[in-house]
């Protein structure tokens, strides 16, 4: 099979790394299997999928049953490779996937990988669960893997709940008496849920003032971090308040999240200060 990059849905980009490269100055073969393996880590990411949790849930595990490599160049020290992996045949048991190494529009290596779905106690086989089924058929046909759903505390407070405890107060060691207010009440809140259900995300639209919206609480888990339900998130936070008719929108960005704010247009309109202990700044945009 001749892969070229329109073929993929999924790329995950990385670069090569001094330790992966051999005596012949070109990279170890057997590294190019640990890249098929970290893209396909952030496959289940696109999938909107937290691979240990959702194989809990599935009450199975993949295990690799055969891997195929065919090699046709070489990628060298500080190359800037995109891999590509797709699923692209699932049978009653089994799942294949087809990746590729690419530089550019070279392709370097291509690959097979046949995972079995097993019990993960006695490891036999079992059949690959319609849901899991489901959503690898749906990602591959270009359908969207999350559903934003946005309402009021009464509504979503469960879901909403959950990750901002898993987030802030388990993760960051905010000080639950500073996380819940009285702002959750009168806020609208947007949850993205994967296809399982799984609430991912999290964030909350405030009325600061007149005509001015505050953005808030915007939490992801952590397995889904550098994916899109934080993005989907802030989108349907920032189109409720332009249909509400707000001019501007403010938050608090963490230092490491301003990155991600000024991709969706935000920029910093002030100097930076503390809370809870976590550098921010104070960042806006008009609508």
């Amino acid at each position: 099979m001749t892969l070229q990059r329109s073929d993929f849905r999924h790329l995950h980009a990385l670069r090569v790394r001094w330790a992966e490269v051999d005596m012949q100055q070109i990279v170890f073969n057997g590294h190019y299997l640990m890249y098929f393996d970290t893209a396909l880590a952030d496959y289940w990411r696109a999938l909107a999928l937290p691979y240990a949790e959702s194989m809990q849930h599935f009450g199975g595990d993949l295990y690799v049953r055969k891997a195929t490599l065919d090699y046709q160049g070489s990628a060298r020290y500080d190359d800037v490779l995109d891999i590509g992996i797709r699923c692209t045949r699932i049978r009653t048991s089994s799942l294949l996937f087809h990746g590729a190494v690419m530089r550019g529009n070279d392709l370097l290596v291509s690959g097979e990988l046949v995972y079995v779905f097993a019990d993960p106690a006695t490891q036999t086989s079992r059949p690959v669960p319609p849901a899991l089924r489901e959503v690898l058929e749906g990602f591959e046909a270009g359908q969207s893997m999350l559903e934003v759903r946005t309402g009021d505390w009464s509504t979503l407070g469960e879901a909403a709940r959950s990750i901002r405890t898993e987030v802030f107060i388990d993760e960051q060691r905010i000080p639950a008496a500073m996380e819940w207010d009285a702002s959750d009440a009168t806020a609208l809140h947007a949850v993205a849920c994967n296809r399982l259900g799984f609430p991912l995300a999290t964030g909350r639209l405030a009325q600061e003032a007149p005509g001015l919206a505050r953005i808030g609480r915007m939490a992801v888990r952590r397995p889904l971090r550098g994916g899109r339900a934080g993005r989907a998130v802030l989108d349907a936070l920032i189109a409720l308040a332009a249909r509400r008719g707000d001019g501007e929108i403010v938050l608090s960005a963490q230092l490491s999240a301003v990155p991600f704010y000024a991709r969706a247009g935000f920029t910093q309109s002030g100097p930076g200060f503390e809370e809870a202990g976590i550098p921010h700044v104070e960042m806006r945009r008009s609508l």
